[in-house]
């Protein structure tokens, strides 16, 4: 199912990686002139080089949930290539991994960036003296937002319920947009069906979150889980891949102990 989207124009990943000017962006690590290798490897027939570059967009890209001048465009062409069929190829798991195809991985990933755009990271960023919408990074993901939630949404039934799980947890962020309020109506049965029947607790805790905040009942909705669960989990909140970045340039420096698959 994919929600109506009157206003939002079709992504074409590249057009994207083409008309972008990379080497005036920046990334974590300096000019993002490499982030088109790191993007086109997401496709590439080699599950390692597949897992290397989802591990780049989470440690160059969005290194520490921090939003650069690359993230958006590089936001752009991971929707955009969301229904490219070799979404669906497998990439390296470890014990911080979410379950499921790389699609899963890629929403998960679009769901963090847009995590730090919403009206809660945007009101922190208020009091902390930093008003966000003088940020530009911050101001290009709000932009596109309606791009993402077209993308994103095409998968809120999708047959496989790890990409049914991480679509649905990525439109709650986008859904902050003013042009897109008017859709929390019809997300709210797939928080309920789809997040609150998750096996995975961070789920769950999204969905009552959402919920809550929205101002939907939560009657009966519950996450159980033992006291300093977060820490313990072998799951972090949001899908990830932890491979280091093995492209061009200088390998960027590891911000977590992981062990590598074996």
């Amino acid at each position: 199912m994919s929600l109506e989207q009157e206003f939002a124009e079709p992504i074409d990943p590249a057009g994207v990686l083409s008309a972008t000017r990379w080497g005036d962006l920046e990334h974590a690590y300096g000019p993002a002139a490499n982030v088109p290798e790191m993007l086109t490897g997401l496709l590439d027939l080699s599950e390692g080089v597949r897992s290397r570059a989802l591990g780049a967009l989470h440690s160059v890209v969005h290194h520490q949930n921090t939003l650069y001048t690359a993230t958006a465009p590089a936001a752009l062409y991971v929707a955009g290539i969301l229904d490219d069929e070799r979404s669906l190829w497998s990439v390296k798991k470890n014990a911080r991994s979410f379950p499921g195809p790389m699609r899963a991985e890629l929403l998960g990933w679009l769901d963090s960036v847009a995590n730090e755009a919403c009206d809660e990271a945007a009101a922190i960023s208020r009091r902390c003296g930093f008003p966000p919408e003088e940020y530009p990074p911050y101001v290009e993901i709000c932009r596109i937002r309606p791009q993402l939630f077209r993308s994103a949404s095409a998968y809120l039934d999708d047959p496989d319920v790890h990409v049914r799980e991480a679509a649905v947890s990525t439109c709650i962020p986008l859904l902050d947009d003013p042009h897109l309020l008017h859709h929390r109506v019809a997300l709210v049965p797939f928080l309920r069906e789809v997040l609150a029947a998750s096996a995975l607790w961070q789920y769950r805790e999204r969905s009552i979150e959402a919920l809550t905040s929205w101002g939907e009942d939560t009657t009966g909705l519950e996450v159980r889980r033992e006291r300093y669960a977060f820490c313990d989990s072998e799951h972090n909140p949001w899908p990830r891949a932890d491979e280091p970045w093995r492209g061009d340039g200088p390998e960027p420096p590891s911000d977590r102990s992981v062990q590598p698959d074996r």
